[in-house]
């Protein structure tokens, strides 16, 4: 699809951080790629577990949250490592989850939708085939509604009743420089999010790559909707960042290795994304 609306190039720009809040460790890399049999089943291969990510960007005041983690239910459920919940993430960094007015929603799988009452003041960013698929007659299916949690569900209607909810249907400008492109593939509505820092565009991914090798092999996760318009969203991906620098996956652990720490807040739980990594792309995926 397009872009709509882009934002000028002076628009102000955003501090950008990766808070790390959770782990599924004990994975093998073929567990990671639909085409297991063409890498490594070297269960030692750097990238082969998961961290689990929220991302923060903060402007003076003003704070957009994406995504919200899951809680310790879903993780005792799924076998994950919780190590805080969002909004613990986020207090780390002195910001009340409470008082947070933009968060948004790159999809409804369970462990990016899993905190919607932590965030009671905030209004959520959602693309609407991301909504249309997660309430209909595709969750019949039990594979398809296995990435889903329903009391998440069940909190983003209450949300929706609420208000609270903006629907998009495709790129969206939010008018304050970042832009919301999406991406199907994983899910049927991800949508990726472009924020504007200090080092250039940098491009949160979410799941259109789980890992950086998913996107350098052009391998897809093999959780999918869709593997043609996963295995397209590669591409898109490629044309919306300045360069592979500046895309950022999903669950890869060597993000917490290519970027610089917070220095305030001990090590492995954020980095920043609006400086330069300390590991190129081309050396990560090497």
């Amino acid at each position: 699809m397009q872009d709509q609306h882009l934002p000028p190039a002076e628009a102000a720009v955003f501090e950008l951080f990766a808070l790390r809040y959770a782990e599924h460790a004990g994975r093998h890399a073929g567990e990671n790629f639909l085409d297991a049999a063409a890498v490594s089943a070297d269960p030692h291969e750097a990238g082969s577990n998961l961290d689990y990510f929220i991302w923060l960007a903060r402007r003076g005041h003003e704070v957009v949250v994406i995504d919200t983690g899951f809680g310790a239910d879903a993780a005792i459920r799924r076998g994950r490592q919780l190590h805080r919940t969002a909004r613990e993430a986020l207090a780390l960094t002195g910001i009340d989850s409470h008082q947070v007015k933009t968060v948004i929603l790159t999809h409804l799988h369970y462990d990016h939708a899993g905190g919607f009452g932590d965030f009671p003041a905030a209004t959520f960013h959602l693309q609407e085939a991301e909504a249309a698929y997660a309430t209909g007659p595709c969750i019949c299916d039990p594979a398809a509604r296995g990435v889903f949690d329903v009391e998440n569900i069940v909190d983003y209607i209450r949300s929706l009743y609420a208000g609270r909810i903006r629907f998009h249907r495709g790129d969206h400008d939010l008018g304050n420089g970042i832009t919301l492109h999406e991406i199907p593939g994983h899910s049927a509505g991800l949508q990726a999010v472009s924020v504007p820092t200090a080092r250039g565009r940098v491009l949160i991914a979410s799941d259109a790559t789980h890992l950086y090798a998913n996107l350098a092999r052009r391998n897809p996760f093999p959780i999918l909707w869709d593997e043609a318009q996963l295995r397209a969203g590669f591409e898109r991906l490629a044309t919306l960042a300045p360069s592979m620098d500046h895309i950022i996956p999903g669950h890869d652990p060597l993000v917490m290795r290519a970027y610089p720490p917070v220095p305030e807040l001990p090590v492995g739980i954020a980095v920043r994304l609006d400086v330069a990594p300390l590991i190129p792309f081309a050396e990560l995926c090497a």
